[in-house]
């Protein structure tokens, strides 16, 4: 990844800050992106002394409003002439248990889990098709199978695995578009971490009775599925779902 130039949506915390922290490591040169300024900020300080403020950059916005785009893509061109990777990892778990949620809230995780996705790429697919590029959706094992998280979130994720598939081959073979599947990932402030504080055991029985390798996933094991997914050593990987669930989902893709 020398060298590289990179864009991650969703970095301040968990699989993104994981993202952003490989990336550098591998060599690339990381622009990162979250709603949250403070949060934000913190994190591209604790990057910037480990890796270099040189390679560090961090954009405060909204990735799912398009108004916010024209002057990070600006600003991206500016200082390293464009991009080589974007990862959209934006994403929030949370619901009701409905089987059908009420509008707003499946409009909200819709535009939490998918338009923030949509609009990501749409803003930076001009910069990857200049550079041959790649493109990596995060999704989830709630997008492949019935698991028993909120149907608004699932369904917005198994969207992002279309999507994923439709732009791979229109793309192809200038862009390559592939997406990961995290199973249950944990990480401080995460849902998880609150699942747990609320019911420790609980939670160990879930992962215990569904989970064979009988543990959670951790944000780096995230992070080194998508460096590899973005790296020369999948050059010829495009419009692939790779699953990191510890075993958990049955469906084959």
């Amino acid at each position: 990844m020398s060298g590289k130039r990179v864009l991650i949506a969703g970095a301040s915390r968990g699989i993104g800050l994981a993202l952003a922290a490989g990336f550098l490591r591998e060599g690339a040169q990381v622009a990162l992106l979250a709603r949250t300024p403070e949060p934000l900020a913190a994190a591209a300080a604790r990057l910037s002394e480990a890796f270099g403020a040189e390679r560090v950059q961090a954009f405060p916005a909204d990735c799912a409003e398009e108004a916010a785009w024209p002057a990070i893509v600006d600003n991206l061109n500016a200082a390293w002439g464009g991009l080589d990777v974007v990862v959209a990892n934006v994403g929030d778990g949370r619901g009701t248990q409905d089987a059908l949620s009420d509008a707003a809230c499946f409009g909200e995780a819709w535009r939490m889990n998918f338009t923030t996705a949509e609009v990501t790429a749409r803003a930076t697919l001009p910069l990857l098709e200049a550079s041959g590029g790649s493109l990596l959706f995060v999704s989830s094992i709630a997008g492949l199978e019935a698991i028993g998280a909120p149907t608004d979130y699932s369904v917005a994720k198994s969207a992002l695995i279309a999507l994923t598939k439709q732009m791979a081959r229109r793309l192809a073979p200038q862009v390559r578009v592939n997406c990961l599947a995290p199973g249950n990932v944990l990480f401080p402030g995460g849902s998880w971490d609150n699942k747990i504080k609320n019911d420790h055991e609980r939670v160990a029985r879930i992962i215990e009775a569904t989970v064979p390798m009988k543990r959670f996933g951790t944000p780096e094991e995230m992070a080194d599925a998508a460096l590899f997914l973005c790296s020369e050593r999948a050059r010829f990987i495009t419009g692939a779902c790779l699953v990191v669930d510890g075993g958990q989902t049955v469906s084959v893709f």
